[in-house]
Formats: C-alpha cells, structure tokens, sequence
C-alpha cells in the first residue's frame, strides 16, 4: 500500500509545484530514498500559466506575462546495506520566465526576463533500527538568465552567466511500516550565486534555506493520509541589476495537504489541496503573483518493477498589485500536469 499511495501523491502534490514560494519550481522531495531496494524514476512536468492584468491605474491591459514551461528531473537510489542508503538527484529547482508582449501600450511592453536553476544533490541514509533514520546529502545549485527591460531608459539587455554553489541538506525520519507511517524533517541550506553579466560586472544573488516536514499514514485499509509543510527564507533573495529584478518582502510557508486510496494491485490514486498564503503588499513587475490555493489528482499504474505515474494540479494564483506604473494582476490561474516512471531492481 505505502509504495502506490506515495507515488501517487507525489504527483498530486508536485504537478505545477511553480507557485510555491519566489521562483522555486521544485520543492528537492526525497521521497525516492525511501523506496524499497534499487530505485530510479524519471519525471517529466509542463506548466501552463494565466496571469494578466492592467497597469497605469487600470488604463492598459497588461497582456498574458507568464510563459509556459517545461521540466525533467532523474534521481536514482541503491541500498548498500540494510542499514546504509546512497541517492542522486537531479532537479530544476527554480524558474521564472516573465514576457510583457508588445503593442499593448504599457510602458514595459516587450520587456522579458528569464532565470533558470537546477540541483544535483548526492544523498546519504542511515538507519538506525526500522523506526529512525537519518539523511544528509551535499548539493550543487545553479542559476543563471537574462533580461531586456524597456521603456524604463536605456538599460541594455543583460547576460547573467550560470552560476554554481554548493551546500547541504540535513535531516531525520520516523517510520512505523505496520501502518505505512512516516515523518520526516529535512533542512536545505542556501547558496550564493557570483554571476557575470555581458556588462563586465558580477551580480549576486541568495537562494534561500528551507525546512520542510513531510508526512504520511494509513488511516483505514488501503487509504493513506499525506501532506508536508515547507518554510524557505524568500527574504534573503534579491537581485538588483540594472535595476531592483527580484525581491520579497514575506518568506514563504507552503501547505499541502491529501488523501490516497489503492483499489487494487495495478491502480492508486490521490488528492491533495495546496495552500500559501497570500501576503498583500506589492511586488516587482517581474513576478506578478501572491500566493496560491491549488487542487491536485494524481494515479499510478503498477506492472511488475515499473510504476507510471501522472497527475494534474490546478492553481488558483493571488492576486498581486506591482510596484512600477500601478500593475494590477488578479484573476489568474494556472494548470501543471506531470509524468513520473519508477523502476525498481
């Protein structure tokens, strides 16, 4: 029961992840370290967001902002031992890809931005008994991207060259198989990117820590409750070149929430509610959103060592009023749909 509900959840919690604090597109889940004997999956997710509005006090339509996207991500895993556990995980962690389109008369039209970051992360698990384990790993984090900022002077459009650093994870776990019960709290340290930009000089930039609380359980025959917590530290985050790019005034404090339900031995399947909340204030024109309430289904289809999952999430974004020329953005949504093939050996 645990192996089906989990994948299934998963998907349900992850599909469309984009709108869970700043730009992180991924929230790193671990939960593949947890699979029984040799693991590795491959997953594939596609974004289609809606956000528009107006600008100049309600005078001009914006136009659509937010381009869709595509992502894939691998992780592997192989026990050791019984008690000894080693992973890799290749992620894309961060996104954003803003475009204000032309000729709709508003003074940044044709303005774009795009920032892209991935993590490779090696994993490490120890189990102490059937109950607790720990997990650490070390992680290399990339970002990288450029912008074209018009009708705000003459600001040429800027290269920021890809930059990596590396940090660390941290954490531990309950389990309770009996039950299919687990409780894990995970903490991501954060990294500091030096990128050079076409204009011969360097800009930086902080990506943040996070904590996260991950949890499931069976609650009846073939049903299992799951959800996670996640805090990640947006504060620290600013990019200002040539003018003021990225920033947040609130960190972020994500919750989702499901429930999974296995119908027999091929099928499973999920629901979860996401939920951040929406912190009021203004933002930068170049991420015209404030949290979220979203809706995910995911199922899995078991055969033999192979598991296919899939699942959709659709994202009611908050509405958020931008700091340059009066943006108003509300009314937005967004839908994700995601893919995820399991093999185990």
């Amino acid at each position: 029961m645990k192996t089906y509900l989990a994948s299934a959840a998963v998907i349900a919690l992850y599909a469309g992840q984009s709108y869970a604090g700043g730009f992180e597109r991924s929230g790193n889940p671990i939960g593949f370290l947890f699979e029984k004997g040799d693991y590795v999956e491959l997953s594939f997710g596609y974004v289609s967001p809606s956000v528009s509005g107006t600008v100049g006090g309600g005078a001009v339509g914006s136009g659509s902002v937010l381009d869709s996207y595509t992502q894939f991500g691998i992780a592997i895993k192989s026990d050791l031992t019984d008690k000894i556990t080693v992973g890799l995980q290749i992620d894309p962690s961060f996104g954003a890809d803003v475009t204000y389109p032309t000729g709709t008369g508003y003074p940044l039209a044709g303005t774009n931005a795009e920032l892209n970051g991935d993590t490779v992360a090696v994993f490490g698990r120890y189990k102490f008994n059937e109950n607790f384990s720990a997990h650490a790993g070390i992680k290399s984090v990339g970002v990288g991207g450029n912008v074209a900022i018009v009708g705000l002077g003459p600001i040429p459009a800027t290269t920021y060259a890809f930059d990596r650093d590396v940090g660390y994870l941290v954490g531990i776990a309950y389990e309770k198989p009996e039950i299919a019960l687990r409780v894990g709290l995970t903490y991501s340290s954060d990294t500091t990117h030096d990128m050079a930009t076409n204009l011969g000089s360097t800009v930086s930039v902080e990506l943040p820590k996070s904590l996260t609380l991950d949890f499931q359980s069976g609650v009846a025959a073939n049903t299992l409750v799951f959800g996670s917590i996640r805090w990640a530290d947006w504060t620290a985050t600013e990019l200002v070149f040539p003018v003021p790019l990225v920033g947040y005034d609130n960190d972020t404090i994500t919750y989702n929430i499901g429930v999974g339900r296995k119908f027999n031995d091929q099928w499973s399947g999920a629901v979860s509610l996401g939920y951040e909340r929406l912190e009021g204030g203004t933002s930068l024109n170049l991420a015209p959103t404030d949290g979220y309430v979203s809706l995910g289904l995911g199922a899995t289809y078991t055969q033999g060592n192979m598991k296919i999952t899939g699942g959709i999430r659709y994202v009611d974004i908050g509405d958020a009023t931008t700091s340059v020329v009066g943006g108003s953005f509300t009314d937005n949504d967004a839908i994700g749909v995601g893919i995820k093939v399991g093999f185990t050996f």
